[in-house]
C-alpha cells in the first residue's frame, strides 16, 4: 500500500527536524537511570507504549505510527532480552536488544526507545507519566498495564485495531518449517 502524501510529508519533516538537531539513533535510546533527566524534556501530549518488537514487521510499524499520531511525542518501552526470556521463553528473542532498539530508533515515528527489564512497564511508566497509554488490538483496555495510572491522571488508555495478517510468532514458525522444508530436501 502506497504512504499517503501527508504522511511523506510529516516523516520527512521529522527527519530534517531530528537531522537539524544532531539527532541519531543512538541519541534515541534513551538508559532507564537517564530517564529522570528527559521526562521534563518530552513534548506532551506524550504516547506510550511497549513490547518485545521482537523481529519488527508491517503490523508494527503500522501500529508504531498510528500511536504517533495520537500525541506529540511517542516513547517506547523495549523489553529486555531477559524479560523477553522470562515471557516468550528461552527460544526467544531472536534479535538482541541492541539490534531491536536500533531498528525502533530508527523509525520516524519513534522519539524514544527506553529498554526495561522487568515483566511489565508499570515502573516505566509511572516515571514517564504519559497522557496516552497505547496497546495493540490484542490488549483489552482493562488488561493493559499502566492503565489506572494513566486515567487516575485524566489520561487515555487506547487499545488500537492490529493489521491482520502479522506476528513475530507467525514468521518464526514460517521460518522454522522452511528450514525443515530445506532441511529434508538435502
Amino acid at each position: 500500500m502506497p504512504m499517503p502524501t501527508s504522511l511523506k510529508v510529516a516523516a520527512a519533516e521529522e527527519v530534517l527536524r531530528a537531522i537539524s538537531a544532531g539527532e541519531t539513533l543512538e541519541g534515541k535510546i534513551c538508559p532507564p537511570e537517564m530517564l529522570s533527566a528527559k521526562i521534563a524534556a518530552l513534548p506532551r501530549p506524550l504516547v506510550f507504549t511497549n513490547g518485545c518488537f521482537d523481529i519488527l514487521h508491517p503490523g508494527h510499524v503500522d501500529y508504531l505510527e498510528r500511536a504517533r499520531s495520537l500525541g506529540s511525542h511517542l516513547a517506547v518501552g523495549l523489553n529486555s532480552d531477559a524479560s523477553v526470556r522470562r515471557l516468550k521463553g528461552p527460544s526467544r528473542p531472536v534479535n538482541d536488544e541492541r539490534s531491536r532498539a536500533l531498528v525502533l530508533a530508527g523509525l520516524a515515528c519513534v522519539d524514544h526507545v527506553v529498554i526495561f527489564d522487568e515483566d511489565t512497564p508499570w515502573e516505566l511508566i509511572r516515571k514517564l507519566r504519559p497522557q496516552i497509554l497505547v496497546k495493540g488490538g490484542d490488549w483489552p483496555v482493562e488488561r493493559i498495564v499502566g492503565r489506572e495510572l494513566v486515567q487516575e491522571r485524566g489520561g487515555q488508555v487506547l487499545s488500537l485495531p492490529v493489521l491482520p495478517g502479522y506476528s513475530t510468532t507467525n514468521i518464526v514458525r514460517r521460518v522454522l518449517a522452511l528450514h525443515r522444508e530445506e532441511v529434508s530436501h538435502d
